[in-house]
């Protein structure tokens, strides 16, 4: 890349269990580049399985930026993630290697991409605690008379995301006001993975077989055992919330897998729902059409 080009990044997104590890890692390798993982939940340290990390052998020998960076115990924010995001793609660039984002958290993405600042919302510990007291349907009902555009994305059962999406909207008297600004000037493709819905339940099942066949419930006792609270092992929503419910004893072995994988559906409808905001989006069904379309961007 000569140094008058402007730099170009490739982002690779789509529902969960659609392949985007596999396919930016074969981009990474054909293109010259490395991979950011664009994830709320890889961050975390010892959160393997869990999460659907890719394995050092799944790599293919790609260096992968913002994954196991962070302890599960505390809370790793999307200004966090925008900050070490740019960093690691100027490093990137500086090798003379294309930056390839990959991951599922549409927020993420966004917030790297656009460039949106937020409101710095100091954490009101009186609020939380009232919050706190109400059901996760009372903070739902809340969220949708003050903001109704954040709860058409929003984790609807993450208790802790709605309670800070209140939070951050009652403090800034305002829906969250999100600035659009460039932080990388960059020209910037976005792929994503096209799957039917019937195809996505099938991969997820075949996926949660998979991590559970490899110790995904030892993987969460462990987590447990290290410290990680019930209540923020829950919070981590999905394999976390239903895994942890059944060590608890609050459900059966089945009513776990049951629940996983309804709520994995409904999670990858929420993820597509993102997604579809964004016309930008050149959405694909093979890796040789993202081949192609990184061929003509790159050139």
């Amino acid at each position: 890349m000569k140094n008058k080009e402007i730099p170009k990044i490739i982002v690779i997104l789509g529902p969960t269990s659609s392949g985007k590890s596999e396919m930016a890692v074969r981009l990474a390798q054909k293109f010259k580049g490395e991979i950011i993982s664009a994830d709320s939940r890889q961050v975390y340290k010892e959160m393997d399985l869990g999460t659907g990390k890719v394995t050092k052998k799944e790599m293919g020998n790609i260096p992968h930026h913002l994954l196991s960076i962070a302890s599960p115990k505390r809370r790793f924010t999307v200004v966090q993630y925008k900050n070490l995001a740019l960093k690691s793609i100027n490093k990137i660039l500086h090798k003379n290697k294309v930056p390839v984002i990959c991951g599922g958290t549409g927020f993420y993405i966004q917030a790297l991409v656009d460039g949106l600042i937020f409101p710095e919302v100091k954490p009101d510990w009186k609020l939380r605690r009232k919050l706190e007291k109400k059901t996760v349907d009372e903070l739902l009902k809340q969220l949708k008379t003050l903001d109704p555009e954040r709860i058409k994305t929003i984790e609807k059962k993450n208790k802790r995301r709605l309670i800070r999406a209140i939070e951050i909207v009652t403090k800034a008297k305002s829906p969250i006001p999100l600035l659009r600004k460039s932080p990388i000037h960059c020209d910037v493709l976005i792929i994503g993975i096209k799957k039917e819905k019937e195809e996505i339940k099938k991969l997820i099942k075949k996926r949660l077989k998979r991590r559970f066949d490899k110790g995904m419930v030892a993987e969460i006792k462990k987590l447990r055992k290290q410290g990680v609270s019930w209540k923020r092992l829950e919070e981590f929503g999905l394999e976390y919330r239903w895994i942890a419910k059944f060590l608890q004893k609050k459900i059966s072995y089945n009513q776990m897998l049951e629940s996983l994988q309804k709520d994995s559906e409904h999670f990858s409808n929420r993820q597509m729902t993102w997604f579809k905001r964004d016309k930008r989006i050149k959405w694909v069904e093979k890796y040789k059409e993202a081949k192609s379309l990184t061929q003509k961007f790159l050139k």
